[in-house]
């Protein structure tokens, strides 16, 4: 019988990310709060930025973003957002988004799963992916519960279960 496996990987599903952006700048552009502020967010080159003509409106376009994040279930894991810094006369906060697993966390994955998973199950690096194999299914999806329970510090999905 053929070894199963499944794909361990962290990727930002760019049309709910980008629905969450537009999102967010309709609600800034209707609420009383931000009228006259100036704030706005914008997404250009794999980054986003937030710019307001005070520090509080700023993390509250933040905060506003980050809610519609959550209800399109994008992981706020996937985004590092800067400090709001003082650029001429208005806040900016630079918003980089994370994707991949680094050779470090698919280390850190690869470790977890040998020291508590099933024997059976191997672990594989492919770049920016880690693959999980085993003959047993039952196996693969204890180690599916065993990542998901463990507090990772980045957002992963589980892809090509065979």
């Amino acid at each position: 019988m053929a070894d199963s496996s499944f794909d361990v990987v962290s990727k930002i599903d760019k049309a709910e990310l980008d629905n969450a952006i537009n999102q967010a700048a309709r609600e800034i552009d209707t609420r009383f709060d931000f009228k006259n502020t100036g704030t706005k967010i914008e997404f250009s080159g794999g980054k986003i930025l937030i710019e307001s003509e005070t520090e509080e409106r700023a993390k509250a376009a933040l905060d506003v973003f980050k809610d519609k994040l959550v209800k399109r279930q994008v992981s706020l894991k996937h985004i590092d957002p800067s400090e709001p810094a003082l650029s001429g006369k208005i806040f900016k906060i630079n918003i980089a988004t994370k994707e991949g697993i680094t050779q470090e966390n698919a280390k850190k994955i690869t470790k977890l799963v040998k020291d508590e998973g099933p024997k059976t199950v191997k672990t594989q690096i492919q770049g920016e992916e880690l693959r999980v194999s085993s003959k047993s299914r039952d196996d693969l999806q204890e180690v599916i519960a065993l990542i998901k329970g463990a507090n990772l510090d980045f957002a992963i999905q589980f892809t090509n279960y065979r």
